[in-house]
């Protein structure tokens, strides 16, 4: 049973979403702001932690840098109704893992920390580098590395890579994809998402194993 770590300081959805999360078969620790969730962290050692970034006391971004100093591996997701790319950004370069928007529905929260769960479970060292085929991707360095050569990802590839990795064999959803990294789903962002794809492959071709695969009017799709 998977231990999760949940912070909100919106006491309603906190009940809301540890009932349901409980219910699914996790065991869920709940914390009402960023200083209850550092403590709750450091005395029982969450699988994930799921935090919302506005809160008193501490916010989430604070409580992350903290949590990392501690643990540089346990998965962390941010919940929040911010939508801007900086922010993002930064939730990432803090090490965050995913970012879920609000508001959202509790079968994605629960979709996306089984996949984080999953990712962990499959990284091939303890440095927080997944093992694609045969490639080492670091997506806190935006690296990918193969027979000693490394490749710089820009911010967008790398995190176009991590949410097909913790999607592999599943459709990642291309309007998803576009309203969270682009901020909108127009024509000519879709095009310069078509553009990234065709990178990644082309990063990815020395592995012929490895396909991104384009399903017709829903997203793609990682094989390995």
């Amino acid at each position: 049973m998977a231990t999760v770590l949940f912070i909100e300081d919106e006491p309603a959805l906190g009940m809301i979403v540890k009932d349901s999360l409980t219910y699914r078969g996790f065991e869920v620790l709940y914390a009402a702001n960023g200083v209850e969730g550092l403590e709750q962290f450091r005395l029982h050692r969450p699988d994930i932690v799921v935090a919302d970034i506005m809160m008193p006391d501490m916010d989430g971004f604070t409580m992350a840098e903290h949590i990392r100093r501690d643990d540089p591996h346990v998965p962390i997701m941010f919940l929040t109704a911010r939508s801007q790319t900086a922010d993002v950004v930064r939730g990432f370069e803090l090490g965050g893992n995913d970012y879920l928007k609000k508001p959202f529905s509790l079968e994605e929260l629960i979709v996306r920390i089984n996949a984080l769960l999953r990712a962990g479970a499959h990284r091939s060292t303890g440095n927080g580098t997944f093992k694609i085929g045969r490639y080492s991707f670091d997506p806190a360095k935006q690296r990918l590395s193969l027979d000693g050569r490394e490749i710089a990802l820009s911010h967008r590839e790398a995190e176009l890579l991590r949410r097909l990795y913790l999607q592999r064999n599943e459709v990642l959803g291309r309007s998803e994809v576009l309203m969270e990294l682009w901020g909108d789903d127009s024509f000519f962002n879709g095009r310069s998402l078509d553009v990234f794809i065709t990178k990644l492959r082309r990063h990815l071709r020395e592995d012929p194993k490895i396909q991104i695969i384009n399903i017709r009017g829903r997203g793609y799709k990682l094989v390995l």
